[in-house]
């Protein structure tokens, strides 16, 4: 008996092996931590170089250098170098939008509307209005896509999607896909004369 009590005292007092079952509770958690900041930071890298791509090429074509396939090229041709594999062979995951506007304040707002009648406020039959589009319909969210002319104002915005890092995004309940979205405003040099859009009456 006294040979089993001396026993017991010695695994109390021994304590090889704690660090592993210690590391065995921390690790797990540690790893999702690391996983996380890492997934987190490329994120942050490809919002990073997404933005500088789009800013640089809106500049390039804001002096009337470019044509709009050339943009979306210039701009594919650069993220794709940051995305995973496979990313870089979806077509889908990267979206490129371009509207151009007559000025600034016109930026998501609708065509402008140059003689109102009652109901004032808002278009209705009677109402003239500038096509800046020129698509022979009141648009409530004007604009022209593409990259427009002199002096034009245009919207620019690019989505990218592409995978996570690692694959606890699951365990966590998050998606397995990321999406970062970059919008910029950049006015067009005076190239050249500005078209005037036309006026049309219903």
């Amino acid at each position: 008996m006294s040979r089993i009590r001396t026993l017991l005292a010695r695994l109390r007092r021994n304590e090889r092996g704690a660090a592993l079952i210690e590391f065995a509770f921390v690790a797990p958690v540690f790893i999702v931590m690391v996983m996380g900041a890492l997934d987190i930071g490329y994120r942050v890298y490809i919002q990073s170089v997404v933005t500088g791509t789009v800013e640089a090429v809106a500049r390039q074509s804001a002096v009337g250098g470019m044509t709009t396939t050339q943009v979306d090229s210039e701009i594919v041709r650069n993220v794709k170098l940051i995305l995973p594999n496979s990313a870089r062979s979806d077509p889908s995951a990267i979206q490129i939008t371009k509207k151009s506007y007559d000025n600034f304040s016109a930026v998501g707002n609708p065509e402008k509307i140059t003689s109102d009648t009652v109901p004032v406020g808002t278009y209705n039959a009677g109402d003239c209005y500038e096509d800046a589009n020129r698509n022979n319909t009141y648009d409530a969210s004007g604009g022209s896509t593409g990259i427009g002319g002199a002096d034009d104002v245009i919207y620019y915005q690019v989505d990218v999607e592409f995978p996570r890092l690692f694959p606890m995004a699951g365990l966590l309940g998050w998606s397995t896909e990321q999406k970062s979205t970059v919008k910029t405003i950049v006015r067009n040099q005076p190239y050249g004369a500005q078209a005037t859009p036309p006026v049309r009456c219903i």
